[in-house]
């Protein structure tokens, strides 16, 4: 049972979408499936971008509280948040140092060795020591420290962009040219062959819970941008087909990195569940997608939630915090 007494109908709820990132398009559609589901549940909502109106607005016509629909950099590296703390307006999810501290997977990955959660062994490269140090020289210490395959990925990013898997030293150099085309430093990561889940993690007002894992299962085997957002390329499984005891193991984990990174509210973990059946964690999205395809929905569905209930339940603790 979801409790949405703290959220009166007449709360009035912002939601941010779209920005200049290069998943605006993703965006939009998370906003307008929040924006719906606002509404749905009996709330006054509306959607607008995070544009130079936007400040305007918040002064001359500040919302109750703000849900960010908003992908990549604009939505996930905290700076949005801290011009909302600056404003005084409350907002779903994790505060602007969290969120600066998981959008950037290297430190996110550091701190989480830290906690003692699982991660695969990696390496961040800036592109230009990628340059200075000789590029053939680093790709051949890279292959021959973390081994084949790979798994490339901007160091800063989401919804799979740039991402590549590399089987074959041959391929290394076009992967972090394609990754670099969408951020200056590269992580470069073990490739962990296994079962790619995602465990969405809320807090309703009793502590952080797990929902049910949801399988990833893309038909060319890498999760990328087109596997996520074109019909079928991509078959999910909500719940996870996974035992009972790697369930519970999955959700631990998940759990732990939420709170390792001190999150608040929701959060997704993406993970790779091995062979011997261990959860190692990928990376930990602050601002997940809310789309017809997107995981975070998916779970709530599999765990009976309501999703318009579950949003409310969350701005009413948004707007108690600025209420505190």
């Amino acid at each position: 049972m979801i409790n949405t007494m703290g959220t009166p109908s007449e709360t009035h709820v912002l939601v941010l979408a779209g920005g200049l990132s290069y998943e605006r398009d993703v965006s939009l559609r998370s906003g307008r499936r929040v924006l719906d589901a606002l509404r749905a549940a009996g709330l006054s909502a509306e959607m607008r971008d995070a544009d130079v109106s936007l400040l305007p607005t918040l002064r001359e016509n500040p919302p109750d509280a703000v849900v960010i629909a908003l992908h990549g950099a604009t939505g996930e590296d905290g700076s949005l948040r801290g011009v909302l703390d600056l404003c005084g307006i409350p907002y779903v999810g994790c505060d602007a140092r969290a969120a600066r501290l998981a959008w950037d997977k290297p430190t996110a990955k550091s701190m989480l060795r830290e906690a003692g959660i699982p991660t695969p062994d990696w390496v961040a490269l800036p592109h230009d020591r990628f340059s200075e140090l000789g590029a053939v020289a680093v790709l051949d210490r890279i292959a021959e420290r973390l081994g084949l395959p790979l798994m490339v990925k901007p160091a800063q990013g989401g919804s799979g962009l740039g991402a590549a898997v590399v089987r074959e030293a041959a391929a290394l150099p076009a992967a972090m040219v394609g990754c670099f085309a969408y951020d200056s430093t590269a992580l470069v990561e073990r490739f962990v062959p296994g079962t790619d889940v995602a465990v969405s993690v809320v807090d309703l007002g009793s502590g952080p819970q797990a929902l049910p894992a949801v399988e990833i299962v893309p038909r060319n085997g890498v999760y990328d941008y087109a596997a996520r957002y074109t019909a079928g390329l991509t078959t999910w499984h909500a719940p996870a087909r996974l035992s009972a005891a790697v369930a519970g193991a999955v959700a631990e984990t998940a759990l732990a990195a939420h709170e390792a990174l001190g999150l608040r509210d929701l959060s997704r973990v993406d993970l790779i569940v091995d062979s011997e059946g261990r959860p190692h964690v990928l990376g930990v999205n602050v601002s997940p997608g809310m789309t017809e395809t997107s995981l975070l929905p998916l779970a709530v569905q599999a765990e009976g939630l309501d999703f318009g209930k579950m949003l409310a339940a969350l701005v009413g603790r948004a707007v108690a915090r600025g209420a505190a």
